[in-house]
């Protein structure tokens, strides 16, 4: 058997090993697509979004919201302690709903679960917000999820009594 045939398939007919190991190696691609370079695009991309979302993120830390006026949603002897009452705010197009708890307080949230955006429902006999579409349920106090698929708490309403009359005054967007 001749030498020719006793090399393997991929091997060339050469003695030299390095050149069998940098065949497929092309000097520019090499210097084009090296670690550093991805590096430093990876880099600079993180930067680029980092200080894309800096504005954001002053605003939220600094609570710059909006000018938000104060909107009449009842009158205090029209909410019996145990009962709730549906309103809009901020806007005519988002539904919340005022509840006066047994205790004598007054909650105010957004009605609509964070889940699937569902109306979410007073239960006054055990205490709770409960949005029926997939049973749901959040604590009246503080809006947290007790129950169900809701990871989210409900965005709180501020309140102000004044007068015996009932007024939103802002909304606090609260995550964890």
């Amino acid at each position: 058997m001749t030498e020719r045939k006793k090399l393997g398939r991929n091997q060339k007919d050469t003695n030299d090993d390095m050149i069998n190991l940098v065949d497929n190696l092309n000097r520019d691609d090499d210097l084009k697509y090296n670690r550093r370079t991805f590096l430093k695009t990876a880099a600079g991309a993180s930067m680029a979004l980092g200080l894309a979302t800096l504005p954001f993120s002053v605003k939220a830390m600094l609570n710059l919201n909006e000018d938000v006026e104060k909107v009449f949603i009842a009158n205090l002897s029209d909410v019996p302690k145990g009962e709730s009452f549906n309103f809009t705010y901020p806007t005519e197009a988002e539904p919340a709903l005022l509840v006066h708890t047994k205790d004598g307080e007054l909650k105010a949230y957004n009605n609509k679960c964070t889940h699937l955006q569902c109306p979410v429902f007073y239960e006054k006999e055990e205490n709770v917000l409960l949005c029926p579409c997939h049973k749901g349920y959040f604590n009246v106090n503080s809006g947290q999820p007790m129950a169900g698929p809701p990871q989210r708490e409900l965005p709180m309403i501020e309140l102000e009594v004044s007068n015996g009359k009932v007024y939103a005054v802002g909304r606090k967007i609260r995550h964890g």
